[in-house]
């Protein structure tokens, strides 16, 4: 039996909401009701089957090709099942997610992983500014869950981060690990200014030593520590760089802070 398939005709006109697509909430519908679904488009409501070709039978997977950068809130809030993108993805992908996967072939816009609290997100292009970060008016951002993104990731990625593991394979640009409560953030590349400000607990893993840091943060020298073994050997089975961490005789210089805001990151 093939999965639910949804093939964009063309691209949309104004951004296209795509939440009521999950598994939680297209599920026991037929085809014919799928493609009733109404989608926000501006101000404008629109069926899903004037826009896409709607194939396959609904089950635990559905597959979104013809991915576009105008496509929002893919997987938002759904506890269970697999969303496949074939393409590029926009905004708030995956947000207030507590279960499922979520998997994108190309790059994906602002705000993804925002308010996630359990499954999975695996991107292999770059993500916007933002993500697994707080969205407006919230003061947690990501609470759980693997966010896996194997490009680049834009400004604040990870502002406001509780908990959960977010691994970037590229750089990211400034301020990564802003005003992190708690959780754990591995980047492979690069990282931009103000890495960790106001960052009060939680956990960064830097490949490549940043150029500066704000000046609140405290030298402690290098360490081996047990944690980061237990941490390697659990990304074994990741596609991407942070499966070839040795798992075992790790060492790392470790910094303190944000000393100014409890400074225990």
């Amino acid at each position: 039996m093939s999965p639910l398939r949804l093939t964009l005709r063309e691209r949309t006109a104004q951004r296209l909401d795509l939440s009521p697509l999950t598994i939680d909430l297209v599920a026991g519908k037929s085809l014919a009701e799928i493609g009733a679904i109404e989608l926000a488009s501006g101000n404008r409501q629109l069926r899903v089957d004037s826009l896409f070709a709607v194939e396959g039978a609904p089950g635990d997977i559905i597959e979104i090709h013809g991915g576009s950068d105008q496509l929002d809130r893919i997987g938002a809030g759904m506890t269970r099942g697999r969303v496949v993108v074939a393409g590029d993805a926009g905004t708030h992908l995956g947000l207030g997610m507590t279960g499922g996967a979520i998997e994108v072939s190309g790059s994906v816009g602002g705000f993804a992983a925002s308010s996630m609290r359990g499954g999975e997100i695996r991107i292999a292009g770059s993500a916007g500014d933002f993500l697994a970060a707080a969205i407006p008016g919230n003061h947690q951002g990501m609470q759980g869950g693997l966010v896996l993104v194997t490009g680049n990731a834009g400004d604040r990625a990870g502002d406001r981060m509780r908990r959960g593991t977010l691994l970037i394979g590229g750089n990211t640009g400034d301020y990564c690990a802003s005003r992190m409560v708690a959780g754990t953030i591995g980047v492979w590349g690069t990282v931009g200014r103000s890495t960790g400000l106001a960052m009060r607990r939680g956990t960064v893993l830097l490949q490549q030593a940043p150029a500066t840091l704000p000046p609140t943060f405290n030298e402690c020298g290098a360490f081996p520590f047990t944690f980061l073994n237990l941490l390697a050997r659990a990304w074994k089975g990741l596609p991407d760089k942070f499966a070839t961490l040795p798992d075992s005789g790790l060492r790392v210089r470790r910094l303190m802070g944000d000393l100014a805001n409890d400074g225990r990151g």
